[in-house]
């Protein structure tokens, strides 16, 4: 973003905004996409290029996909992970060849898939993996399928795997900051295993980790809590939650806003709001902007920076929902694959300065909104 002094007319897309002690130069985030392209949970070049492009795009903000704090909480054998030495050099190479043209902080989204994990990457098929293909036992609050279709059941936690996994979450913690991460998100959302111990549907654990709502609680908890005391205090980590499993009967918008009111008394810096993701059964009313709603009502029951994300495509849209305060960034997904430098076209469109490459410069209409990198 230029250093002119903001004026009354700047954008609210285009204003700067504060995470902790990270401050962003825009309220743009492009969201974090799975790519199934690592090898051993290693990044390679398919994540430079991709990264590379993202993080050059003008977005304040570039999340990295979600990546699993052990193998056996990876998706897929293709996805990124960070539970090693090998996996934190592969990374701290691909962030440090983004940095070179990138404008944008890079934050990253750690997780583990519990039951969602052993499949094929979604572009294979996304069957289940059997043993001949490498598959893995997956770990859940219950031993209940993710999908009607799975044969194989997964292992419901014992309390020396719920300490293992939530020591994994810490330890990947400390390697993303070592590898240079502005900024860390937990991944609470989709149907992965933080969000598995949330709902009611894949929770029918009869101990201190389910059952009431302050139990189904208080694994997630414990994660974050974790990694909050891991991390020096002004360092920005947040959480990606699913608003509603859209399934009557499962984790609802009442308990996630207790969930966030909860996850800020203890630190929380920011909520980035989705939803869905757990149940085959769920019945989502797909529309554009379908999950402002969600990101508004938790807007208002805290006071941390809200991220909302969602068939949100056109400039003029995302720029409104800042403007009714239902949200305090707009986050791009799908959207920014098939139009990675939308950023440019927002800032033309709604008279918002940005940063760009020099080397892209000639691309561009002669315009004072755009400024070199």
């Amino acid at each position: 973003m230029s250093q002119d002094r903001l004026s009354s007319d700047t954008p609210l897309l285009f204003q700067p905004i504060s995470i902790n002690r990270l401050t962003l130069a825009n309220r743009i985030t492009v969201a974090p996409m799975c790519q199934y392209s690592a090898i051993d949970g290693c990044a390679g070049d398919w994540h430079r290029m991709h990264l590379g492009m993202l993080g050059s795009n003008g977005a304040g903000l570039v999340m990295i996909e979600a990546t699993a704090v052990t193998k056996d909480g990876r998706i897929s054998p293709g996805c990124l992970g960070i539970w090693g030495d090998d996996q934190h050099r592969a990374l701290t190479a691909t962030i440090e060849a983004t940095r070179t043209f990138s404008t944008g902080a890079l934050g990253i989204q750690l997780s583990h898939a519990g039951r969602k994990g052993s499949t094929q990457a979604p572009f294979h098929g996304g069957a289940r993996l059997s043993d001949a293909q490498g598959g893995w036992d997956t770990l859940a609050p219950s031993a209940i399928a993710s999908r009607p279709s799975d044969t194989v059941l997964p292992v419901a936690m014992t309390a020396d795997d719920i300490a293992d996994v939530r020591n994994a979450f810490v330890q990947a913690a400390h390697r993303a900051v070592a590898a240079g991460i502005d900024l860390i998100e937990i991944h609470m959302a989709h149907g992965y295993l933080l969000h598995q111990f949330l709902s009611p549907l894949a929770n029918q654990r009869q101990d201190n980790y389910g059952g009431s709502l302050e139990n189904r609680m208080r694994f997630p908890l414990e994660v974050f809590d974790a990694v909050r005391q891991a991390l020096p205090t002004d360092f920005p980590l947040g959480v990606r939650v699913s608003a509603t499993d859209w399934v009557d009967g499962g984790w609802n918008e009442d308990e996630t806003e207790a969930l966030c009111q909860r996850l800020q008394s203890i630190g929380c810096d920011f909520f980035d709001i989705s939803s869905g993701g757990l149940s085959a059964a769920q019945k989502i009313a797909v529309r554009p902007g379908y999950q402002v709603p969600f990101a508004a009502r938790i807007k208002k029951a805290v006071t941390a920076p809200v991220i909302v994300v969602g068939m949100i495509t056109e400039p003029d849209q995302a720029e409104q929902i800042l403007k009714e305060g239902s949200a305090d960034m707009i986050a791009l997904a799908r959207q920014m694959l098939f139009e990675p430098h939308w950023a440019w076209r927002a800032a033309q469109v709604l008279n918002g300065k940005l940063q760009i490459p020099q080397q892209y410069l000639r691309s561009l209409p002669a315009s004072p909104d755009i400024a070199l990198a």
